[in-house]
């Protein structure tokens, strides 16, 4: 399976087009100031992305104890208690579709639902906007830090069970580069997969107001099962990835918090109403 993905030259030039197209048309036409503004954020998001795949191509640790790292979480897992990942897989690879369904929806959603939920968000409901993008520079910053120290995937550990499904069926996105790149194979801990589909489950029901907002639920407990039974990660790889998005919505609140105190005055200030007013943006 080719992977989509853009390399960070690709995602780099793509933002510099747009951030420069956005330009072009403030200047020659101000009044659109819609189309600006998708151009601006746009470039903006792409240039924030290239920055992740270029740092993401680096290491703070030798990739030598890769494996060790991700056997030590499956033990500890078991130890703990958790469901052994194999059970999971072994219960649907005698389901050849079911098995290609899942490497296709880890392939294509994890950046398709992420992408829909900013275009909809922004073009909706511009208030909400700075707290989901926020939220998204947040919770991938963090995952990425932690990602410096390379861990492998358990479908990458040597007779442990797990069975590397993707290769199998030949939709791997990680023996197909793009301009050269490839997907980061060890960077499983925490999961960015997890922590941004219960990011966008979350936005959609703080933001939308229709009862159907609740079945956005099924994209992350398909997200979750889908990543485990491909043996792309482990349990614990999506239980950091969730308390890293909790953190981020924690820093959120505490930072609207701070600003509204700090720049609160009399009853009667109209300026401090509308900061407060922009604050509460970033709030859950």
């Amino acid at each position: 399976m080719q992977n989509l993905t853009l390399s960070y030259q690709g995602a780099g030039g793509t933002a510099a087009v747009l951030l420069g197209a956005s330009y072009a048309v403030h200047r020659v036409s101000p009044s659109r100031r819609t189309v600006v503004a998708v151009l601006r954020e746009a470039g903006t998001l792409l240039a924030l992305f290239a920055l992740w795949q270029l740092v993401g191509q680096l290491s703070l640790m030798s990739t030598d104890h890769a494996l060790d790292r991700a056997e030590w979480i499956h033990r500890t897992e078991l130890r703990f208690g958790l469901p052994d990942e194999t059970s999971w897989q072994r219960a649907v690879t005698p389901y050849p579709i079911l098995v290609r369904l899942a490497n296709y929806y880890y392939a294509s959603m994890h950046f398709a639902a992420m992408i829909a939920l900013l275009a909809w968000v922004f073009l909706r409901h511009r208030a909400r906007y700075a707290w989901v993008r926020t939220t998204v520079v947040l919770v991938t910053a963090a995952c990425l830090l932690i990602q410096f120290i390379p861990v492998a995937p358990p479908r990458l550990l040597p007779g442990s069970g797990f069975v590397d499904v993707a290769a199998q069926y030949g939709q791997s996105v990680y023996t197909a580069g793009f301009g050269g790149i490839h997907a980061d194979e060890l960077s499983a801990m925490p999961s960015v997969h997890v922590a941004w589909c219960v990011l966008v489950a979350i936005a959609v029901i703080k933001v939308a107001r229709t009862p159907w907002r609740w079945l956005i639920l099924v994209h992350p407990v398909l997200t979750v099962a889908v990543v485990v039974v491909t043996a792309n990660h482990f349990w614990a790889d999506g239980l950091v990835a969730v308390l890293l998005l909790l953190l981020a919505y924690a820093a959120q609140y505490a930072w609207a918090r701070a600003r509204s105190r700090g720049t609160s005055g009399g009853p009667g200030d109209a300026a401090t109403h509308q900061r407060e007013k922009q604050s509460a943006a970033f709030r859950p």
